[in-house]
């Protein structure tokens, strides 16, 4: 048997875990030295009062599993006989695969026989979110482990994410932008648009000032490199923002018509953590990264 994983920086909640038959890695976040483990610390990500935490001056930080803790996670599926496919965020955006592959190091050891696969989406929330539930879609149809690979490899960079940071004080937090940049940036309203490209690396491609134009310079690029928008799933994705999403969503549909198959997705505190509160983005099918 082939045991689907999956993690919760890619937006995946238990409800869509259990859709599918995945099995989900929490990836933790620390708030005052307190370090939390979505979906196993709570039940239901209360939006509301996380990134309003964010607003009023929290400012998170994100860390990497133990090998240890990967074990946990892999090890009863190895014991049990079952080969182990895991598509997770880009491996470009943490260290926590260094522990990882620690892990599977031991448990190669151990269950020599077992054979573990993984998938590198490149991406992380609403991108990730978008690939991982079609193949999903596969893995429920029941698709060989060398036909989820082969679609993956065909398919992974055909898709494609812009968002923008409302608050540039997260990424410099997280090293994306100068201080400098953060510190303007907030002074004068610009907001950075961010794109994620084909080696799972975020980067700055465009910046606007204020939010709808900053939208409008979004929808643009969206528009420069789509590939069948109408026929395939749209996700827009947000860290609290639902009236921005809905705007988003507005302009899509007056641009490219109103059956447009688009799905709304709270951004996960782990990847919130690091772009705060008050951003917007969308994942599409397109003709490249």
């Amino acid at each position: 048997m082939l045991v689907f994983f999956t993690d919760t920086d890619c937006d995946i909640t238990p409800e869509i875990a259990k859709e599918y038959g995945f099995q989900l890695i929490s990836m933790p976040y620390i708030i005052n030295e307190v370090e939390t483990k979505p979906y196993e610390d709570f039940d239901e990500f209360d939006a509301k009062t996380f990134y309003n935490s964010l607003r009023n001056g929290v400012l998170p930080k994100t860390c990497a599993i133990s090998p240890g803790k990967y074990i946990e996670y892999f090890e009863p599926h190895f014991a049990q006989g079952n080969d182990i496919l895991y598509v997770h965020f880009s491996k470009e955006m943490s260290g926590t695969f260094s522990s990882m592959n620690i892990a599977l190091e031991e448990l190669k050891e151990k269950y020599p026989e077992r054979k573990f696969y993984s998938i590198d989406t490149k991406a992380i929330t609403a991108l990730s979110y978008l690939i991982i539930k079609k193949m999903g879609q596969l893995y429920k149809e029941g698709k060989s482990i060398e036909e989820l690979l082969e679609w993956a490899n065909e398919n992974v960079d055909k898709y494609a994410l812009y968002f923008y940071a409302d608050d540039l004080k997260f990424f410099k937090l997280s090293g994306r932008v100068s201080n400098f940049s953060a510190t303007m940036g907030n002074i004068l309203g610009i907001h950075p648009i961010i794109h994620i490209n084909q080696d799972g690396i975020m980067t700055n491609v465009s910046k606007s000032k204020g939010r709808i134009s900053t939208l409008n310079k979004i929808l643009s690029m969206v528009d420069e490199i789509q590939e069948d928008i109408t026929e395939y799933p749209i996700v827009i994705a947000h860290t609290d923002a639902p009236e921005l999403a809905e705007k988003l969503a507005e302009m899509v549909k007056q641009k490219y018509g109103e059956n447009l198959k688009i799905e709304f997705v709270m951004v996960n505190p782990t990847a919130g953590a690091h772009c705060g509160p008050n951003c917007v983005g969308i994942a599409f099918h397109a003709k490249h990264r």
